[in-house]
């Protein structure tokens, strides 16, 4: 597991309650301390809440916001929602994918990530972008590259 070993892992995740804590707060801690949740921490997970690791690897693969892979420098996520759509935002990923970035396979190229997201909650600023966890309004292509360059 990354630079992390299991030990620490079983010892940051005991400690999250006096009893077992659930599988959301054991993957949440998990990607705090890692960036990410790897593979080999879903057996570590599934041991300390006392659940399958089928139930882990549901709860991990349902929620977007859960990385299974080290994550890039910079993370772009992209509003695909109706709000967005209305104003543009189809053309803001077609704009991205011309430049090689798509937002629905979540590439990562030159240690920038564009994903996709459904409501960045800005819609009065739509078509909205997020660049590592700042917002965007009026989301261009151009404005998404040049602020995801300038986070490196």
């Amino acid at each position: 597991m990354t630079t992390y070993s299991q030990d620490m892992l079983i010892g940051e995740l005991s400690r999250l309650s006096e009893h077992k804590p659930g599988v959301m707060q054991a993957l949440q801690r998990t990607q705090e301390l890692l960036g990410y949740v790897p593979d080999t921490a879903l057996d570590v997970v599934a041991d300390v809440c006392n659940v399958s690791r089928a139930e882990v690897y549901g709860v991990l693969t349902f929620y977007s916001d859960f990385r299974r892979n080290a994550p890039a420098d910079v993370i772009v996520k992209v509003c695909v929602a109706e709000s967005c759509q209305s104003v543009g935002s189809r053309e803001l990923v077609d704009d991205l994918h011309r430049e090689g970035f798509d937002v629905h396979t979540g590439t990562v190229r030159d240690g920038i990530a564009c994903e996709q997201t459904f409501c960045l909650g800005n819609c009065a600023l739509s078509p909205a972008a997020m660049i590592n966890g700042k917002p965007l309004g009026r989301a261009t292509a151009a404005s998404i590259l040049a602020a995801a360059k300038a986070a490196k």
